[in-house]
């Protein structure tokens, strides 16, 4: 279960939420388990032409006594007939032809059956939703809703039928759920930065003069491809002036550059980096590479539950300084289901995270069970660039690496 149901349970609690109901892919995932790659994509206008460019409603729910419900459209259901939630909504109309069916179905397709025939006479996701809400008695509930993934049309409906709910705004509500991981979601991101880490050493050995830059990319697809991973991302400094994925650049000797990859494995997000050079690092390439070890050292050391989440990035930003790169930007995020989950780590910025559930500073404190990454790096303008990255998981008195990496020098390709 990637649903972090005890940390749910006990947040709706403290805000006063009865159920909270998740409406976009990537939440409807956390709160059930569910995944299809088209449920991002999919619009209104792809079915029917001159309609909205607003995806179809789906939704994921969870009560406080502990049930739960996943809303799809019935030929999509497929994929959630075997997650752990109580109640599938299958609603509406379906392509299937159930005329001929056989005596006895497998388990998922009985289940797959049993929810059209249940909540078949919904024509819409929303309805069926509204179905599953009167059904487990919460039409005057408290209810928390991730209204940032909601449609404008869907929220009328939603209020307009339950007008004796309570009904607020939980975005950041389920964000601040998300940021601590349940054991199965560190392992699934174990697993995405191991894959990452092997496929970008094993993308090193094509380093040398002459090679482009894309046919380290492109290896490097490969290499996670293999290990069961998808794409996320590979991009590189050129010449010190900024970041990219998709110029192209012959590699020369004496060339130094920012390499920061990663991978999405069973929907989780890696995040590294480390510092290139091609046949040789020169003695200020390899200067500047120890500050950014100390300045990363020195945020490791900042990491421990209970304190704010903008210390380590503070104490890398004075290494740097005191090493002469006052105007470097060493920070840090969460890592999840997206590629950068709360918390952000960065100074102290005065501002709040808040919806109609929670408000509180946006200086995190670190907790046990948040995977977080920090990264420090330098940009020389037409010379250029550094980086050291690295993924932590937070533990009950500090933090430990995610997984092993050497990042002990300049990786030098020959």
């Amino acid at each position: 279960m990637l649903f972090n149901r005890d940390r749910a349970t006990a947040m709706m609690a403290q805000c006063d939420v009865d159920v909270l109901i998740a409406t976009s892919p990537v939440n409807v995932t956390y709160f059930s388990d569910y995944s299809c790659w088209i449920d991002p994509l999919f619009k209104d206008y792809m079915m029917s032409p001159g309609a909205s460019s607003r995806r179809a409603p789906m939704y994921a729910a969870s009560d406080c006594s502990g049930g739960s419900c996943l809303v799809v459209n019935p030929i999509m259901a497929a994929n959630g007939v075997e997650t752990w939630v109580d109640d599938l909504v299958a609603y509406g109309a379906s392509s299937w032809d159930l005329t001929d069916l056989p005596g006895e179905l497998a388990p998922p397709d009985r289940r797959l059956l049993e929810s059209l025939e249940r909540y078949g006479g919904a024509e819409s996701g929303t309805e069926g939703l509204l179905q599953w809400l009167r059904q487990c008695g919460l039409e005057a509930a408290s209810i928390g809703i991730e209204m940032e993934g909601l449609r404008p049309d869907s929220e009328a409906e939603i209020r307009g039928a339950l007008s004796k709910a309570r009904i607020r705004d939980a975005s950041d509500l389920i964000r601040m759920i998300r940021m601590v991981k349940t054991g199965e979601e560190i392992a699934h991101l174990r697993s995405a930065a191991r894959i990452s880490e092997a496929a970008g050493m094993a993308t090193l050995e094509r380093v040398r003069p002459g090679v482009r830059v894309l046919e380290l990319v492109a290896c490097y697809r490969e290499q996670i491809a293999c290990r069961g991973a998808d794409f996320d991302h590979y991009a590189y400094g050129v010449r010190g002036t900024g970041l990219v994925t998709r110029v192209d650049m012959t590699l020369n000797a004496g060339d130094h550059m920012y390499i920061d990859y990663g991978c999405i494995y069973e929907g989780y997000f890696s995040d590294t980096g480390f510092t290139l050079a091609v046949q040789e690092a020169g003695a200020a390439v390899c200067e500047q590479y120890q500050l950014l070890r100390e300045a990363h050292a020195a945020g490791v050391e900042q990491i421990r539950p209970g304190a704010a989440s903008s210390g380590p990035a503070v104490a890398m930003q004075e290494v740097l300084a005191a090493g002469g790169f006052p105007d470097t930007f060493p920070h840090g995020h969460g890592l999840g289901l997206e590629v950068r989950d709360y918390p952000i780590i960065v100074p102290r910025n005065g501002l709040r995270i808040a919806d109609e559930c929670i408000d509180l500073p946006s200086d995190l404190p670190f907790e046990e069970n948040m995977v977080v990454n920090l990264e420090a790096g330098t940009f020389l303008f037409g010379r250029g660039s550094t980086q050291y990255e690295q993924s932590v998981l937070v533990t009950g008195n500090g933090c430990e690496p995610l997984v092993p990496h050497d990042r002990s020098q300049v990786f030098v390709g020959s």
